[in-house]
């Protein structure tokens, strides 16, 4: 079983990332999307989407980030796919699954799945101009507002030479509303003969059961649940491994790890906040608050923490009142 962090627009940047795979060291992260259009972009732009390009393309715990691309334009995608080969991405992906209406109303993300020949032809393209040693992933959903062309997009993505498919079990129509259909992917997982990601509504060890075993994929994507649990990885293979090395034979669940403790999280907090001293007062604390949401689902502490600080702006007084949160839970 491979763990795989999910891109995340406006989330899992290169701070979260680094924070992220510290505390688990995921087999791979994916960068946030970069959008293609007509150009060839200058290296700063790859190295702002990717630091880790000059470190070899790996997180400082050795965690392989492949760059994703989002795009239209054959062409100009295969022209900055190539480009990131040269500096070192160890891995290419090609997003053919954002909701997002912004990105859909310009032909990008989710909307591609309504014309798969397009979604192969980007494909083919990326696949035949860059080294062939170097893997070519794309991430769909399960359709746009329908399964209707699931199977031959992602028949096609296999044909046309991609190393691996990672499927969100919902379509664009869906977006983010709870179930995940992972019993869809199943039929993908058993005609292809690239390995199959399934990823959607895994928020817990027990999900991440369900949806291996609903969808028949071996491997498993994180995206929210990887925000609200930080370790959720770490209860997942534990958990799942368990099951597999017979420690389930007298009928008990195995246990899984212990969830990491709330003043754990609240120093990842710390770090991701400290992170934005460079960004405008108006936004420096958008990305805690915006973790602290998610948090909010696992952890008391968070929900007591976050009326605390939601109205606050500048970083000094949401670390002030952090700092006063941590000391209050040493007195109680």
């Amino acid at each position: 079983m491979r763990i795989m962090l999910a891109p995340m627009e406006g989330v899992t940047d290169f701070h979260m990332r680094r924070i992220l795979t510290s505390v688990y060291r995921y087999d791979r992260c994916v960068t946030e999307f970069i959008r293609i259009t007509n150009s060839l972009y200058p290296d700063r732009v790859f190295l702002k989407y990717c630091p880790e390009l000059e470190s070899g393309g790996m997180t400082d715990t050795g965690v392989p980030v492949y760059v994703q691309l989002l795009g239209t334009d054959h062409h100009c995608i295969t022209l900055n796919a190539k480009r990131l080969v040269e500096l070192g991405a160890p891995g290419i992906d090609l997003n053919f699954g954002c909701p997002a209406k912004t990105v859909n109303r310009h032909g990008g993300g989710s909307s591609l799945l309504r014309t798969p020949d397009r979604v192969i032809d980007i494909v083919a393209a990326v696949r035949d101009a860059i080294d062939p040693s170097v893997p070519v992933t794309a991430k769909i959903r399960l359709g746009f507002d329908n399964t209707d062309n699931l199977m031959q997009i992602a028949t096609g993505i296999e044909a046309a030479g991609a190393t691996e498919l990672c499927v969100h079990a919902r379509t664009r129509l869906d977006g983010y509303k709870p179930p995940a259909h992972w019993r869809e992917v199943k039929q993908v997982r058993e005609q292809l003969t690239i390995p199959v990601i399934v990823n959607g509504e895994i928020w817990t060890d027990c999900d991440a059961e369900m949806a291996q075993s609903d969808s028949d994929c071996f491997d498993l994507m994180l995206g929210r649940g990887a925000l609200a649990m930080p370790d959720l990885a770490c209860q997942i293979r534990s958990s799942l491994q368990g099951k597999s090395d017979g420690s389930n034979a007298a009928g008990k669940k195995p246990a899984s790890g212990k969830k990491l403790a709330w003043p754990d999280v609240l120093e990842l907090l710390e770090q991701l906040l400290q992170t934005a001293a460079d960004l405008p007062v108006k936004y420096a604390g958008n990305r805690t608050k915006q973790w602290l949401c998610y948090l909010v689902r696992e952890y008391a502490g968070a929900r007591e923490l976050f009326p605390e600080i939601k109205r606050l702006r500048d970083i000094d007084s949401i670390a002030l009142q952090i700092r006063r949160h941590r000391n209050g839970l040493h007195t109680t």
